[in-house]
């Protein structure tokens, strides 16, 4: 299988390196590039690709609400957004929206591509460190504001699909999560699976979202 990539980034170098990144892995396909994020959503639409590799910062249309148009039109194109800085003020916006991972610009090469494949395969890309900040920042947005609905209760979950979601804010990977509650990584993925299922949720991002908002986890309780 081919995954088929799109770049969203308002820099031609930026652009170009990320494309002789990525067309010398065997596997994958940049299929277009887009210099802004309104074109990026047109870009998306037309081509369908699998993956969308997404700046944050661009003119014309930033890489939320690009983001948000790709989801709400019911792609099956799956977002990863991109920033020069470890927490960008707008990532968490983005991650909301339906973004399934964030990457730093001047990460590793390989830990891209890594990333496309996970995202590629269903899955989601954040690493420990950002999900601490990002509950940090999601606690600070809450404190200012009255929440505008009633977080859904997590009743639906078993006591082992609680101990999943906690370890998924963690930053773990399924792999991890099977060494620290002692289970083979097919019953982690399953569990994935089912609280995926049960609150209708797109990827694990979603699942740290949905902990926090519940309360399940404080972000003085993450690692």
């Amino acid at each position: 299988m081919t995954i088929r990539v799109l770049l969203v980034d308002d820099q031609p170098m930026i652009r170009t390196g990320f494309r002789l990144i990525l067309e010398a892995e065997p596997d994958i396909t940049v299929v277009g590039e887009a210099g802004d994020g309104r074109a990026g959503a047109d870009e998306a639409r037309t081509l369908q690709p699998d993956v969308v590799l997404m700046d944050i910062r661009m003119p014309h249309m930033d890489g939320v609400e690009a983001t948000r148009r790709i989801v709400e039109s019911g792609s099956s194109s799956r977002v990863i957004i991109l920033t020069t800085f470890d927490l960008d003020q707008h990532v968490h916006d983005a991650l909301r929206v339906g973004a399934s991972g964030f990457l730093v610009k001047d990460g590793p090469a390989d830990s891209l591509v890594d990333a496309i494949r996970t995202v590629a395969e269903g899955d989601a890309v954040i690493s420990p460190r950002v999900t601490r900040r990002l509950l940090d920042r999601f606690a600070r947005l809450a404190e200012q504001a009255a929440p505008v609905t009633v977080p859904p209760s997590l009743d639906a979950l078993t006591g082992r699909e609680l101990d999943v979601l906690r370890a998924l804010t963690r930053g773990l990977s399924n792999a991890e999560i099977a060494r620290d509650l002692h289970v083979s990584e097919a019953t982690v993925k399953t569990h994935v699976a089912h609280i995926l299922d049960k609150y209708a949720l797109r990827d694990r991002v979603q699942a740290v979202i949905l902990a926090y908002d519940t309360g399940l986890v404080r972000p003085a309780a993450a690692s």
